[in-house]
C-alpha cells in the first residue's frame, strides 16, 4: 500500500460522514493528489451505474459515486464493494463488486460478514495501491459493541488501511460532547489509537461558546477538535439517506411537485436539483392531501415496485394519482414510478417475492397502457436518450436530448389489448424507454432532473453544477478545519501537529 488513508466515522448514523468524505475528495484532489474514495459496505436503495468487472457495468451506492467525481476520478464498483439495497425491514439485496449475488443475499446477517470482507479488503489494497490518498467513509457509530466482532465496515478497515480517523458528532442533536467521548472509550485501546482528530458538525450560533468543553475533552481523550462546522443546509450535496423527511423546499407560491414517499422509495437523490429552484415548493408525499395540493405528481424509483404499489392502495393514493390525472395534471413516473403506471406487472420467477404467497400477477394503476415482467437479470446501463415530440404538460421536453441511467428487474411493452400510449422516449440505440398518453409520462432512466438541457427545457433555469458544489464543500472545509490539520492527517501519527 502506498496511499495515506483518511477515514470519516461518525458517533451516530446521519452525522455527517458522506458529506465531509465528498468534501475531502475535492479538498486533497486540489492539492494535486490523486484520490479516491472508499467505503467497504454502504446500506442504501440510492445507487448508480459505474464501470464494473470484465467489461460490465455495476452499481455502487451514490455516496461513492459523487466522492468519486469530487476526487476527480472515475466512479468504479472497487469503491463501494458491498451494497446492500434494503428490500423489505428484514432483507436486503446483495450486491458484490458491482453485481447482485444471490448466495449472499440468502445468507443470516452475521454469517456473510466474514465471507464479505474479503472482497472489500481487496477492493481497498488496490485503490491504495495507486492513489495518493483514499479517504474512507464509515457506517453508522463504530462503537456498537453488539456488532463490534462482525463490523468490517468501520474499524477493521481503518486498521487495514492504517487510517487517519475523524470522528463526526451532529450537535445539533445535543449531547455531541457525550458522543464524542463515548464512542472513543468504548473502542479498543489499538483502535482508539487511530483518532487524530474530533469534528462537530451543523453547529448553530457563536463557536466560542462551545469553550471550554473542547480543551476538557482533547484533556479527557488526548484528541484534538479539529473544526466546528456551521449548520448548512444549501451546499447542494444530495444527502445519502432519506431526504423525504425534510420540510418542503422553496417558496411557498412556487410550482408544488409532490415526490410520493413509497416506503422502499430508490435513487431519491436524483430530485436534488429541484430542491435547489427557488421557484419551486418540493414536497415528500406520504397522504392523499399532500397529493391534491400538487401540480405535479412525481413516482420516483422503487426498489420493490409491488410492495409500494400495495402502499399506495392501502393509503389510498392510487385514487388520488388517478384524480389529478383525470384533471389532466402532470404525473411524472421514474423507473418503478413507471411500472406502477401501467396495467399490470407479472413476476413469473417471483423476483419480488416476500415470501411464497407474493410474486404473482398485480394490477397496475392503469394510467398508461403497459405491462411489465420482472427479470431476474437486473438491467444496468448508462443511457443516452432524446424525447419525442409530446402534446400537453410535457411538450417543452419534445426534442431534448439528455443523459441518464438505468438500474431494473423490470421489462416493459405495450399492453397488446389496449390501444398504444404514444412513445416519449428513445434510446441512441433506438429502443423505447419511455412513453405517454395525456398528462401522464413515464421514463425508465433515471437523472432526468440533473440534465441541465431538461432544466432549462422545463424551469427556464439551471442549477448549479456538480463541481462548484464540491468547490463549495471543500472550500467550507478549508475555512473551519484547524490550519494545516487537513494536510497532516496524511502525515504518521507520532508525526502529527495541529
Amino acid at each position: 500500500m502506498t496511499a495515506k488513508a483518511v477515514m470519516v466515522l461518525g458517533t451516530t448514523s446521519n452525522a455527517g460522514k458522506s458529506w465531509l468524505a465528498t468534501a475531502l475528495c475535492r479538498w486533497y484532489a486540489r492539492q494535486g493528489l490523486k484520490v479516491a474514495p472508499f467505503k467497504a459496505q454502504n446500506m442504501s436503495n440510492n445507487a448508480r451505474v459505474v464501470p464494473g468487472l470484465n467489461g460490465r457495468m455495476g452499481e455502487i451506492g451514490s455516496a461513492q459515486y459523487f466522492q468519486a467525481l469530487a476526487a476527480r476520478c472515475t466512479p468504479e464498483v472497487r469503491q463501494n464493494p458491498v451494497l446492500l439495497k434494503p428490500e423489505r425491514d428484514t432483507a436486503s439485496q446483495v450486491v458484490v463488486l458491482g453485481e447482485v449475488n444471490a448466495a449472499y443475499t440468502a445468507m443470516p446477517w452475521r454469517e456473510r460478514s466474514e465471507l464479505l470482507w474479503p472482497h472489500a479488503q481487496a477492493a481497498l489494497h488496490e485503490l491504495m495501491a495507486e492513489n495518493d490518498v483514499v479517504v474512507i467513509e464509515g457506517a453508522g457509530s463504530p462503537a456498537e459493541i453488539n456488532l463490534h466482532s462482525s463490523d468490517y465496515v468501520n474499524m477493521r478497515t481503518a486498521l487495514a488501511a492504517d487510517a487517519a480517523c475523524l470522528l463526526v458528532a451532529d450537535i445539533d442533536r445535543g449531547g455531541a460532547f457525550a458522543h464524542l467521548f463515548g464512542t472513543h472509550q468504548l473502542l479498543p485501546a489499538n483502535e482508539r489509537a487511530l483518532l487524530r482528530g474530533f469534528v462537530l458538525n451543523r453547529f448553530r450560533g457563536d463557536a466560542s461558546l462551545l469553550a471550554p468543553g473542547p480543551e476538557q475533552l482533547q484533556a479527557l481523550t488526548g484528541v484534538p477538535t479539529l473544526a466546528v462546522l456551521p449548520m448548512w443546509r444549501g451546499h447542494g450535496l444530495p444527502e445519502e439517506d432519506g431526504v423525504y423527511d425534510d420540510a418542503p423546499t422553496g417558496a411557498s407560491t412556487g410550482l408544488k411537485i409532490a415526490v410520493v414517499a413509497y416506503p422502499r422509495i430508490s435513487n431519491l437523490d436524483e430530485f436534488q436539483p429541484l430542491r435547489s429552484l427557488p421557484q419551486v415548493r418540493l414536497t415528500w408525499a406520504r397522504d392523499v392531501a399532500a397529493l391534491e395540493a400538487a401540480d405535479w405528481i412525481i413516482l420516483p424509483g422503487s426498489k420493490h415496485t409491488s410492495s409500494d404499489l400495495a402502499w399506495l392502495r392501502e393509503h389510498r393514493l392510487d385514487a388520488a394519482i388517478s384524480r389529478h390525472a383525470a384533471l389532466a395534471k402532470p404525473v411524472l413516473g421514474l423507473c418503478g414510478g413507471l411500472q406502477m403506471l401501467g396495467e399490470a406487472l407479472t413476476d413469473p420467477e417471483g423476483v419480488e417475492a416476500t415470501d411464497m404467497s407474493l410474486g404473482a400477477n398485480a394490477p397496475g394503476l392503469g394510467l398508461l397502457p403497459l405491462v411489465t415482467q420482472f427479470d431476474r437479470h437486473k438491467l444496468l446501463r448508462p443511457s443516452r436518450s432524446r424525447f419525442a415530440a409530446l402534446q400537453g404538460p410535457w411538450q417543452a421536453l419534445s426534442g431534448v436530448a439528455w443523459s441518464g441511467y438505468e438500474i431494473h428487474h423490470g421489462r416493459t411493452v405495450q399492453h397488446p389489448a389496449l390501444p398504444p400510449a404514444a412513445e416519449a422516449l428513445v434510446s441512441d440505440s433506438g429502443e423505447v424507454t419511455g412513453w405517454a398518453q395525456g398528462s401522464v409520462l413515464g421514463v425508465y432512466a433515471h437523472g432526468l432532473f440533473e440534465s441541465p438541457e431538461v432544466m432549462r427545457a422545463l424551469f427556464g433555469a439551471g442549477v448549479p453544477t456538480l463541481d462548484s458544489v464540491f468547490d463549495g464543500l471543500a472550500d467550507f472545509a478549508d475555512r473551519h478545519f484547524a490550519p494545516g490539520a487537513l494536510m497532516a492527517l496524511l502525515r504518521p501519527h507520532h508525526q502529527h501537529s495541529f
